[in-house]
């Protein structure tokens, strides 16, 4: 063989080589090796585990326990009288749901009401059907399920058993801009990610 043809024989030989060496995972840059793509932080609304507890209950009757008749539909219908405690700080505005999960339609809205001042420290008893309220101060009422401002007291179907009625709590760190009116969902996809504490009663009634 010349040497020139060995020459020729010897560069071809080193072209291929870094071909095949290129092609192996070792000299290759993996994707598992560049630079980590940065992802916008998001947060996470005080709900659930991490919202803190606060404490509700009523005059009325007992966690747990019936419901008086005179705060039914059977009785006056005027909403029970309500007190609660350990608001947290940071506290803008409270809200209250009463709803019953037990309705034969799935759950039914007894109470929709928001906008409530942090400084209240309860409900008087008979709260006016008015979407707006004098007491508490600048406080709003939405829609039950029957498609009226207020509240509505329990009137379970007879002989459908034991009914659990809701009272539900929740303190808000801001103050969204809220119309009297909503319905539950509209009130709980608004207020949902201000939500920092809650609390619940649960009382009980059947015909």
């Amino acid at each position: 063989m010349s040497l020139g043809s060995m020459c020729f024989t010897l560069a071809t030989l080193a072209t291929l080589t870094g071909v095949m060496l290129a092609g192996w995972p070792e000299t290759r840059r993996l994707a598992s090796d560049a630079p980590p793509v940065s992802q916008p932080a998001t947060s996470q609304p005080a709900t659930g585990a991490t919202a803190m507890k606060l404490t509700l209950r009523s005059p009325a009757f007992e966690n747990g326990k019936p419901i008086p008749k005179k705060h039914t539909g059977e009785g006056e219908d005027t909403s029970p009288e309500l007190i609660w405690s350990e608001v947290p700080a940071g506290t803008v505005e409270l809200a209250l749901l009463v709803d019953d999960p037990d309705a034969p339609v799935g759950d039914w809205v007894h109470w929709v009401i928001y906008k409530i001042p942090p400084t209240a420290k309860g409900l008087k008893a008979a709260v006016p059907r008015d979407a707006r309220l004098k007491e508490p101060a600048g406080a709003l009422q939405g829609k039950n399920s029957w498609g009226t401002i207020g509240y509505r007291g329990p009137m379970p179907p007879p002989g459908h058993g034991t009914h659990h009625y809701h009272f539900k709590l929740y303190a808000l760190n801001a103050a969204p801009d809220l119309p009297p009116g909503l319905t539950k969902a509209e009130l709980l996809k608004r207020i949902q990610p201000h939500i920092i504490g809650q609390g619940e009663l649960i009382g009980t009634y059947q015909r």
